[in-house]
């Protein structure tokens, strides 16, 4: 008993844990004096319940992180964050903070069971809470780890602790949910009190086995670089398994809630405008061999432009400056074919007879409503009126410099994509982990020759599937896994389908000033981070590109991850028109040229760790292996 008055005093009864069990009713009786709550009323599933219910993060943090952050470098979203090489000091600083929150919950929760298990005060099923706190612990350490780099592993208690290396933290990471999985009795039930606890699976603890081997595969597999050994022992560990996320009703998943609060959606701040992305745009376009014409309503079938057409070109009002393939032009339509997912996830301008059209700000429906925009000359004057309703446009990010200044047409909230209203209304439910990721990773083994439950091509279409039974595109899906159409990345569907695109196309064009036609050669980009950009459609490009799409909008931090990991699938550098002050290695000596150090690796540690802990914070950074800064690849990235 004295164990546990011990963590009740350290804790000092959790000031927070009272304001975060949102998800339930039934500590009223503690509300009055968070301090006076008692042993018995010190549960493992209270603070399981305040750690992932935190996770969630609340519009505080969720905009800084998810959207600012992890959309931007995961290039989910046309932001110029990071991947300019901009970072804020306040909004590092708040996220380590949150993480570290979160964190100690679950090592409380971790001390808690450990003291009813000595004192013998245990319930059935305290054990296996015990294990679903070391299993959401190791998610955790993974989000801290892969976003700031080295990290404490025995932190969070008290005292000022070690920080490990981020190879140590995912060793520790890997044994945790091996042990944690194989410790859980997933024929225990508990009481409907404890389950309303649990916001992601309701303490079914098969499910939680299955998360825990689909993460285990998940960390395997960011070692691939680094330690192809370690990552394919523990891999093939864990998919022998046999109990891993394949299906969507096991998907890791916590619903939204409106309101201002943890559970409040990630996307809902009404001011960031959600846009598609040029990378994902990229992907999409041409991918599948799906036609828009099959996809959309017949109204609108006018508005679809040939396969082979470029768009309008503007040369003097849109950047050239990027490696981006669709750089310098203006879709003044609908493309013949895209991936049946685009339309679902982003919505058509103009589009306003669907529901999805998302009109924030609510207090400027003139950002949404308004389609026609112009483009200016150096005295403020119209040069054209550009209509951007029924258009289909994912401009680059970066600097555009008086070529941006002079068009009012390509950031406007009416005249591009932007993301579906369900998930910018808080109704939707956040994905932390999808069945259809475990099926990308289950056929990345594959193609390494590792020892896997299917084929390489079974697993790839299963997580395609996954992805548009999600999506509601199911229908789409024979056609789709069969294509060899290109993409604008010059990747195509279909497993056995690996040849290599032309390396230039003939498109057509029309001249934006003078509708004058034109013929224009594209040339598909080279992703020279991989395989020197001579490879486009190979089995592992395919599989990532999948992924990337798959997990959009849900998962941002991990498809920064690949892109570190491996530099897939293809990014396109930021549009230069000025010089990026943060991001000096790129000039126009080398825009068209992909490199690891034009993309943002980490954030950097928050000011106050340097201050407040320096004995700490040189462990970290010695750890680290080079300075503390945005460009400094983690452990596992990839280095060339």
């Amino acid at each position: 008993m004295i164990k546990m008055k011990n963590i009740l005093y350290k804790i000092g009864i959790l000031s927070g844990m009272v304001a975060s069990l949102v998800a339930c009713s039934d500590f009223e009786e503690i509300n009055q004096n968070p301090t006076a709550a008692s042993e018995e009323q010190v549960q493992v599933e209270y603070f399981i319940n305040n750690s992932i219910i935190g996770t969630q993060q609340d519009p505080h943090i969720a905009e800084r992180v998810f959207v600012l952050y992890w959309k931007a470098a995961g290039r989910m979203d046309r932001i110029n964050t990071l991947p300019v090489g901009s970072y804020n000091e306040g909004w590092s600083s708040d996220y380590f903070r949150y993480v570290s929150d979160w964190l100690k919950h679950t090592y409380t929760a971790i001390q808690v069971a450990d003291a009813q298990i000595e004192a013998g005060t245990v319930k059935e099923y305290t054990n296996n809470l015990k294990q679903v706190a070391r299993i959401w612990r190791a998610y955790l350490m993974s989000e801290m780890a892969d976003n700031f780099g080295p990290m404490p592993i025995n932190g969070y208690q008290g005292v000022n602790p070690d920080f490990n290396s981020v190879e140590e933290v995912y060793t520790y990471m890997l044994a945790e949910l091996k042990d944690a999985a194989a410790e859980l009795d997933t024929d225990i039930v508990v009481p409907n009190n404890v389950k309303n606890l649990d916001p992601a699976y309701q303490y079914n603890f098969s499910k939680w086995q299955k998360y825990a081997n689909s993460l285990r595969m998940r960390f395997a597999m960011r070692l691939s670089e680094v330690d192809a050994s370690k990552a394919q022992q523990e891999f093939e560990d864990a998919a022998a398994s046999g109990a891993f996320i394949a299906s969507n009703d096991d998907n890791f998943k916590v619903a939204e809630a409106p309101g201002w609060n943890a559970l409040t959606g990630v996307m809902s701040r009404e001011w960031n405008s959600q846009y598609l992305s040029p990378t994902l745009n990229n992907l999409m376009i041409g991918l599948g061999g799906v036609s828009s014409e099959d996809q959309l309503p017949a109204e609108l079938h006018s508005h679809i432009k040939p396969a082979d057409y470029m768009g309008l070109k503007f040369e003097d009002h849109f950047t050239t400056l990027t490696n981006d393939p669709s750089a310098g032009f203006w879709f003044d339509g609908l493309h013949e074919n895209i991936d049946p997912r685009a339309y679902k996830a982003y919505i058509i301008p103009g589009y306003f007879d669907n529901p999805e059209m998302n009109r924030y700000p609510s207090w400027n429906q003139d950002f949404t409503g308004v389609t026609k925009r112009s483009l200016m000359d150096d005295n403020e004057n119209v040069v054209k009126e550009v209509e951007g309703a029924f258009t289909w446009n994912a401009p680059s990010i970066g600097s555009w410099g008086e070529k941006g200044s002079k068009n009012k047409v390509y950031s406007w909230g009416g005249t591009v994509p932007r993301l579906a209203n369900k998930f910018r209304n808080s109704t939707s439910e956040r994905i932390f982990f999808g069945a259809w990721e475990t099926h990308f990773l289950i056929a990345e083994a594959a193609v390494r020759g590792w020892n896997v439950p299917t084929s390489g091509q079974a697993a790839y279409e299963a997580g395609i599937a996954q992805s548009f039974e999600y999506w509601g595109v199911s229908e789409y899906l024979g056609e789709y896994i069969t294509s060899q159409e290109y993409n604008r990345a010059g990747t195509s569907v279909a497993w056995n389908h690996t040849v290599e695109p032309s390396a230039t196309e003939t498109k057509t064009f029309v001249d934006g000033y003078t509708d004058t036609p034109g013929v224009t050669t594209f040339k598909y980009p080279e992703n020279t981070i991989y395989q020197g950009g001579s490879v486009k459609n190979d089995l592992l490009t395919k599989i990532i590109t999948q992924k990337f799409i798959a997990q959009t909008p849900w998962l941002p931090l991990e498809t920064w991850n690949d892109h570190r990991r491996l530099g897939l699938p293809f990014f396109e550098n930021p549009a230069i028109e000025n010089a990026l002050p943060n991001l000096p290695s790129l000039n126009e000596g080398n825009y068209m040229t992909n490199s690891v150090n034009v993309f943002p690796q980490r954030l950097k540690y928050p000011s106050n760790i340097e201050n407040n802990v320096p004995e700490g914070y040189q462990q970290a950074v010695g750890h680290l292996g080079g300075p503390d800064d945005v460009f400094t690849p983690l452990w596992w990235a990839k280095q060339n």
